[in-house]
């Protein structure tokens, strides 16, 4: 079956990860999508990071020459959706505003995603996650007791709050078109992602029921919540949080009839108890504890690294898994549909791969083209 998103078109404009993670969730999902590589050929190819380019073609355009921009926007007249990820008024130097856009395909989705928003008094300055959630408050919350502010990698800001969610505005404009025939600009901002993402906990912290970094029950603060290491160096998870998860948990580690562990939500006694589990788990490798809590609701699972995770019994069952181009083992297209599931389809191209291709999709004929390519506006494989 085809994907759902089959005979969408997106031109693709970012370069950095959040903007083509972006994209590749919409390529997953069957959408035809073009990325813009730069002439000369070679400047876009990475170092890693190759996944985020599956399921792509790609056109190389020199958006340094008026031929090359003319190009752009030739192939922007069939596309559904232009996607961005440049500092505000880059494109509209570049003459691919979202005016110069709509006036030549009125129905287009434009969509733009930054680190601060397109407008504000930050918008023009440089950042990067880190920076982006920091100001969103989302950092000052991620950390142990006592300890300073601690970054998840580039997860909140870069991939959930940014690509993320800028492919949902995508969808959500595609959507609406349906009703109004027009596009519309998406300003997807991953500062206002991460601050959107944190909605769950607003009310605690509007009411003061969200205590200092660590102490509460979801951020390492209770021992029925924590990360804790095994006697070989491995590491085990717990979210015990419920009282029937918490039996079987403490019933597992062999304390069920321990009083003091019977007063699971005493703040009071959460450090101690956190340093006596810490000790209990050091008795045993990863591996064991695997096999106690096995068949246990305890909601206690080991840490896998990235490279075991794709052969977990859990994980090969329901095939999170795929291998795709070039034998890269990587995570699978998400969420499931039953009828028209996403896919990997191919690889991620070369730059200026499918450059003629999708010219002539636009309506240049070969000798056109050749003339692009001569006059360095264009790049293509055969000529690179």
């Amino acid at each position: 079956m085809p994907g759902p998103l089959e005979g969408i078109r997106v031109l693709d404009f970012s370069r950095l990860a959040p903007g083509p993670y972006g994209g590749m969730l919409l390529a997953d999902m069957g959408a035809d999508v073009v990325r813009v590589d730069r002439v000369p050929l070679g400047a876009d190819v990475p170092a890693f990071g190759d996944i985020v380019g599956r399921g792509k073609r790609s056109v190389a355009l020199n958006l340094k020459n008026p031929q090359g921009v003319e190009a752009a926007l030739k192939i922007l007249e069939s596309c559904d959706v232009l996607l961005e990820g440049f500092r505000p008024g880059v494109m509209e130097r570049l003459g691919l505003s979202p005016e110069d856009v709509n006036a030549r395909n009125p129905r287009i989705v434009y969509a733009r995603l930054t680190g601060w928003g397109q407008d504000g008094p930050l918008s023009l300055r440089a950042g990067h996650d880190i920076n982006y959630i920091a100001v969103s408050g989302v950092l000052h919350a991620i950390g142990r007791r006592g300890e300073r502010p601690l970054p998840p990698i580039n997860l909140i800001g870069d991939f959930a709050g940014g690509g993320l969610l800028c492919a949902f505005g995508i969808t959500l404009a595609l959507l609406e078109r349906e009703r109004s025939g027009r596009g519309q600009v998406v300003d997807a901002a991953m500062v206002d992602g991460a601050m959107n993402l944190f909605s769950f906990l607003a009310t605690a912290v509007q009411h003061n029921m969200w205590g200092p970094r660590g102490t509460n029950i979801i951020d390492t603060g209770a021992h029925f919540y924590e990360v804790y290491e095994t006697s070989d160096g491995g590491y085990m998870s717990v979210g015990a949080i419920e009282p029937q998860f918490y039996a079987e948990f403490i019933d597992g580690l062999g304390v069920r009839e321990d009083p003091d562990f019977a007063r699971q939500h005493d703040q009071s006694k959460w450090p101690e108890l956190q340093r006596r589990v810490a000790e209990i788990f050091k008795t045993k490798t990863r591996d064991e504890w695997t096999e106690v809590f096995q068949d246990r609701d305890a909601c206690t699972y080991p840490v896998l690294t990235p490279q075991e995770a794709p052969a977990h019994p859990y994980n090969a069952a329901r095939e999170t898994h795929v291998t795709g181009g070039h034998d890269i083992i990587q995570p699978a297209p998400a969420p499931r549909l039953s009828r028209t599931p996403g896919k990997v389809t191919t690889p991620s191209p070369n730059p200026g791969a499918d450059t003629r291709e999708v010219l002539r999709e636009a309506g240049y004929s070969d000798e056109e083209i050749d003339k692009l390519v001569a006059d360095d506006a264009v790049g293509t494989l055969d000529n690179s």
